[in-house]
């Protein structure tokens, strides 16, 4: 007997006709007047309504059925009786595939009621089975597809990059070590540093923070390619907005400049709303309505002004507001709300735009999303270009509502002599990077790119506050559970 998947039972456009014979698999969300079962088996939000006779089936077979509980049924495919789904199943056969304890289910996320997310994050091996994260992963899994399918369609190549890595291409310090030494007998120099030379790679090496330089030597052989792999760093942060083990999308282009970057970005971006949109919209309904919820329950001045589905139209319909960072700064100075010290944080140029700026310049002031130019160099990676007025270099931040920044990226410096300067400037080794300056000499271009944190766009697609419950397992300081 073939199996189907509850998404094809259900579909409008389901192939199955009544009176058909079928097989399906799943665990048990409901089982009520030993006669419903509601059985889910996470293709989909909905459950499909099997009907038992509980008279042609053993009492002990049935006490067996309860919630969580895996069954294979089988049955014929009939016109429901009761509202809200077409179609149930008729059950002719039951064979329970897995038991699950009622009193232990009592303790866990499977409990048919509402829990909190914290308690969800505390049994990450189970929080799947829930409708929210059901929803989540499903449209993790379309965001991530939707990505590849985006770059796959404008000729792009996918790069591998390394993740065990001897460079810090953020140059911000905060990796983890990678070594093979006794960590409580590690070979020591004469002056009692640490002897690296003895180590698996002879060197001090670390888990990457990105893949981009290693995806700039691509680029400029390939012409256009993305990374999209795993990235670590080692903060000290337990916010709602960090990890410590995240995903990144890098695309580098050859021969794009500033402009095209701006171009490629904002397309992409509205590719993968679009996207969801289309594919996703049983899950982006609930989430949608389950971000209303949410929002009603925090203080006025919290609250996101758009719901989630509204966010994703705002993207999808609003060309996208570009001007430089110094132009952005005049905009806040002269506000109502920089008069009237309702900014937390100062404003003046030089600074490090917080979230609060970058919302108010999106939600407040161009009511759509905001492309920012020309960051002052000393608040910028080394490898920006720098721009002709020696002070700003040729990066771009890409701010979405509710959320701020979500894309950063730059025409990169390609000149070798400027680059040189920049790395003694930033108190990097340029004979550490010996391979990426070379790339300067051997036929150097104008190339650009952008980096997407992955679990950030996620966030913003599905409506959830904290970037703990867009990962199945996260990293974070003193957790490393699952």
């Amino acid at each position: 007997m073939k199996r189907y998947r509850i998404s094809e039972i259900l579909a409008e456009n389901s192939p199955l006709k009544i009176g058909e014979e079928i097989n399906v698999k799943g665990w048990v969300r409901a089982f009520r007047s030993n006669r419903f079962i509601q059985l889910n088996d996470g293709s989909c939000m909905a459950n499909i309504q099997a009907v038992v006779d509980f008279e042609q089936w053993d009492e002990a077979l049935l006490k067996r059925i309860t919630t969580a509980s895996a069954l294979s049924l089988t049955g014929k495919l009939v016109e429901s009786q009761g509202a809200g789904q077409r179609v149930e199943l008729q059950v002719e056969h039951i064979e329970i595939l897995g038991d699950a304890h009622p009193d232990e289910v009592q303790k866990t996320v499977m409990q048919p009621k509402r829990h909190s997310l914290d308690f969800l994050r505390e049994q990450a091996h189970l929080r799947f089975r829930t409708n929210t994260f059901g929803a989540v992963f499903r449209i993790r899994h379309s965001v991530a597809f939707a990505i590849h399918q985006f770059f796959n369609e404008r000729g792009f190549y996918y790069l591998h990059t390394p993740i065990i890595t001897g460079s810090d291409a953020e140059g911000a310090g905060e990796m983890f070590r990678v070594t093979t030494l006794d960590p409580k007998n590690p070979p020591l120099n004469e002056d009692g540093t640490i002897d690296y030379k003895q180590d698996f790679f002879g060197k001090p090496v670390n888990l990457t923070v990105s893949g981009q330089l290693e995806a700039e030597l691509a680029a400029t052989a390939l012409g256009q390619v993305y990374t999209f792999g795993p990235t670590f760093r080692a903060e000290n942060s337990n916010t709602s907005r960090h990890l410590a083990e995240f995903w990144m999308i890098e695309p580098e282009v050859a021969f794009n400049n500033l402009k095209d970057n701006m171009d490629l970005t904002e397309d992409f971006l509205k590719y993968i709303c679009s996207y969801i949109l289309n594919h996703c919209s049983e899950d982006v309904k609930f989430l949608s309505e389950r971000d209303a919820q949410e929002q009603a329950q925090k203080p006025q001045n919290e609250r996101n002004e758009m719901t989630l589905l509204e966010r994703l139209k705002f993207v999808i319909e609003n060309p996208f507001k570009r001007l430089t960072y110094t132009e952005a700064i005049d905009v806040l100075m002269n506000s109502n709300h920089y008069k009237k010290k309702k900014f937390k944080y100062p404003v003046e140029w030089g600074i490090d735009l917080q979230s609060e700026h970058e919302r108010y310049l999106v939600e407040k002031e161009f009511n759509c999303p905001v492309i920012l130019t020309d960051y002052p160099a000393k608040i910028k990676a080394f490898y920006m270009r720098l721009n002709e007025d020696g002070k700003t270099v040729a990066a771009m931040d890409v701010l979405f509502p509710g959320i701020g920044e979500i894309v950063g990226g730059s025409q990169r410096e390609e000149r070798y002599d400027v680059l040189l300067q920049k790395c003694e400037e930033f108190h990097i080794p340029a004979e550490e990077l010996w391979w990426y300056m070379d790339t300067r000499k051997f036929g150097t271009v104008p190339h650009a790119g952008f980096g997407l944190g992955f679990e950030r766009m996620v966030m913003f697609v599905t409506g959830m506050s904290n970037i703990r419950d867009v990962i199945p397992f996260p990293r974070t300081p003193l957790n490393a559970e699952f």
